[in-house]
């Protein structure tokens, strides 16, 4: 059993949260959009260089609450003067090259399941809007929420309005569900990290991916299921490739994989053009 945060209704919505980065994407969607804002000037190298090493100890050590305001801070300040316009420009532009290898075939799979089953798909990150709202269209997600920077004149601030991280996920899915009518008891949210217990624990169905060593515990202590991704193939490559027997269990579920997935792939080669800019 889990800690549903809102009692069952049986006529609500049924929404798939899903995380973004090593759940859905095999890596930080952050990091992976460096090299072109290195390529732009927007950062050097040491940033690229304090930026991934912070990331990776941040995944070693578990995050308390002191290096969460340390990260968030860094984030802030690194990103400041920043022009809008052109992190949306550079996104756009080199999404389908940075986003198409990295993710995974299972939760692509996964994502055209839940749609085929009529239910909204919601990607949560602690990533920027402007990075994280692009891959979510791209993906074909209903909706998305995503970390907010201040912006003044265009550019940004230096100042964080909305670190979507932690609580603040499950506080987010928890104003969605509000919003569009969601009843998270029957819900579903898929993460891989232990930093996203709260929203695993705010709906009826949470699904460890990949766990780190806490979230593992934490699932088979509740009794979650724990799934494993480790596919990262190029959309196209899946278009052409014989598909899995999982997801072959039935011919409407693979017409309908195929055709999510070609529409997904479509998506993302359409969002190749420059000037694409979604906002959440």
């Amino acid at each position: 059993m889990t800690d549903a945060t809102v009692a069952p209704t049986q006529s609500g919505r049924i929404a798939a949260f899903f995380d973004l980065d090593k759940t859905v994407i095999a890596k930080s969607s952050a990091l992976a959009f460096s090299k072109p804002f290195f390529a732009q000037g927007l950062l050097n190298r040491r940033a690229v260089l304090k930026s991934s090493y912070a990331q990776f100890l941040f995944m070693l050590s578990g995050a308390d609450h002191d290096q969460v305001e340390r990260m968030r801070a860094h984030i802030a300040a690194m990103c400041t003067g920043w022009d809008v316009e052109q992190i949306k420009s550079i996104v756009a532009e080199t999404l389908h090259d940075i986003v198409d290898p990295l993710v995974f075939a299972e939760a692509a799979d996964l994502i055209a399941d839940h749609k085929l089953r009529g239910h909204d798909v919601i990607i949560v990150s602690a990533s920027g809007e402007e990075v994280v709202t692009p891959i979510a269209a791209a993906l074909g997600a209903t909706h998305s929420t995503a970390s907010r920077m201040r912006i003044e004149e265009g550019r940004y601030a230096g100042e964080l309005e909305f670190y979507c991280y932690g609580e603040a996920k499950a506080e987010a899915i928890q104003a969605l569900a509000l919003q569009y009518g969601y009843d998270l008891a029957r819900c579903y949210a898929y993460s891989d990290s232990s930093t996203d217990i709260p929203m695993l624990r705010a709906v009826g169905h949470p699904r460890a991916v990949n766990p780190d060593r806490v979230l593992r515990r934490e699932s088979l202590e509740n009794g979650w299921p724990i799934l494993t991704f480790t596919r990262p193939v190029p959309l196209l490559h899946r278009l052409t490739a014989t598909p899995p027997a999982a997801v072959a269990a039935t011919a409407a579920i693979t017409a309908g994989a195929v055709a999510a997935g070609a529409a997904t792939y479509l998506a993302l080669r359409r969002r190749h053009r420059p000037g694409f800019a979604a906002r959440g």
